[in-house]
């Protein structure tokens, strides 16, 4: 009886060390942190596939046991329960952080970005390289007359509304969730203190865009955009066309042109400043801030013509009279001659 005592403590002992070292393990696998030394980001889009967490969380941040990370995410029922989104697996996150973060949904923002943007399609490129939406969705949205009307746009002045900058967003959000943001900074950009500018120069905040986006495809160097912001006030005051070669490059749909001839200023087109009075429809580019403030606090000044330099440096020359401009004018077709540039 004794020696079937002792078998019997023997063998629960046993027992127990193994549940215990069975416990001590699991214990220490569920709270063992990710090995890697900084921050990684897992990115989950609408397939929602558990298969590409693992995936990403192995490549990016290394389980420390691939198992138990799956029995603890069937137990806390996430595989049936993903979010999308961008998520941030910090230093020190265990394998139950993890999964707790991931089911909750709260995500880390991207610092969307966007600046020098030429066209919508540019846009919807660019927004679309650091968001989930796909370039074909946003650019739908982007060229939609009617959805630019809902904000107060038209397909002419939509442009207008995407103030170039960097803003917190969710990776994931939807692309109606995108213009409504863009219209709120748009809102709050264009405050009392710009619109009176806007005002005192005579123009709405859509021609202050409109003329900013001339102002930017015609000088190379911002210090001259409140200088060429000056000119062109200086003309519309007047009652002068504009005469914009940028606006002559839109209408032709070549912004690459080097030399501007006279069968390019002959084009039909609302766009073209040399046949029409006025600023055209709406941008011609999506303007910068600088480009906006520019237009906003122009240089005071005389000019009224500018013309490239000779030494096609892409900075002007400025001029009060038509003669002292036709100069500058023949000595930069001099130069384009010279370097066959035609």
């Amino acid at each position: 009886m004794k020696k079937r005592t002792k078998i019997i403590l023997l063998t629960a002992g046993i027992l127990l060390l193994i549940i215990i070292s069975a416990g001590i393990y699991t214990y220490n696998a569920i709270f063992k942190p990710f090995d890697h030394p900084e921050t990684v980001y897992i990115y989950i889009d609408e397939e929602k596939s558990y298969d590409k967490v693992i995936d990403q969380l192995q490549e990016k941040a290394g389980i420390p046991n691939e198992r138990i990370f799956n029995l603890l995410a069937d137990r806390m029922k996430y595989i049936n329960n993903i979010k999308t989104g961008r998520y941030a697996i910090k230093p020190g996150t265990t394998m139950l952080d993890a999964i707790r973060l991931l089911r909750s949904g709260v995500q880390e923002p991207v610092n969307l970005t966007f600046n020098n943007i030429r066209n919508m399609e540019s846009l919807a490129g660019r927004l679309s390289s650091q968001l989930m939406a796909d370039s074909l969705s946003l650019l739908e949205a982007l060229t939609n007359p009617d959805i630019a009307a809902g904000y107060g746009f038209n397909s002419q002045t939509f442009g207008a509304m995407f103030i170039p900058n960097t803003y917190q967003v969710y990776w994931d959000t939807s692309v109606k969730g995108l213009t409504d943001r863009m219209k709120k900074e748009y809102d709050a950009f264009w405050n009392s203190n710009r619109k009176k500018r806007a005002e005192d120069i005579g123009l709405t905040p859509l021609e202050v865009s409109t003329l900013a986006s001339i102002v930017e495809e015609e000088a190379t160097y911002a210090d001259e955009y409140p200088i060429v912001a000056g000119l062109y006030l200086n003309r519309i005051k007047r009652g002068m066309r504009l005469e914009a070669d940028p606006t002559v490059k839109f209408a032709v749909g070549d912004p690459t042109l080097r030399r501007i001839l006279f069968k390019h200023l002959e084009v039909e087109s609302p766009y073209n400043t040399y046949k029409n009075d006025g600023l055209p429809p709406g941008p011609i580019r999506i303007p910068s801030i600088q480009g906006i403030d520019a237009v906003l606090n122009p240089v005071s000044h005389n000019y009224l013509f500018m013309c490239a330099k000779d030494d096609l440096s892409g900075r002007h020359n400025f001029a009060v009279t038509h003669a002292e401009h036709a100069r500058n004018a023949r000595a930069y077709q001099r130069a384009l001659n010279e370097r066959r540039i035609y």
